[in-house]
């Protein structure tokens, strides 16, 4: 994608993305059946979190999103963003990695 660089370490049951998205870095609605959790390390990001009622929020530095499995959920960069992404099960492919 645009915008994102991403290194990964595939573990047996989990795996860990250290990911930089530059400002306007802006991944599209999808769910995984990966549980995840986002933890910024640097600048902010805007989740748009799915469902019947979707709704927004921002986390910055220091802070942590939990998106259990299934849940739709978009991001959107407001500045240059670094995360450590956990998932887990392990796959192949996560939401950046759908439709290529």
């Amino acid at each position: 994608m645009p915008l994102l660089e991403r290194r990964r370490v595939i573990g047996e049951r989990a795996m860990i993305s250290h990911v930089t998205l530059r400002q306007g870095c802006s991944v599209p609605m999808h769910a995984h059946e990966n549980e995840q959790f986002c933890c910024v390390l640097s600048g902010r990001l805007k989740f748009t979190l799915g469902g019947d009622t979707p709704r927004e929020a921002v986390v910055g530095a220091g802070e942590v999103i939990h998106l259990p499995s299934n849940l739709p959920h978009a991001a959107e960069a407001m500045e240059d963003t670094v995360v450590l992404d956990v998932f887990s099960p392990v796959s192949e492919k996560t939401g950046i990695d759908r439709g290529r």
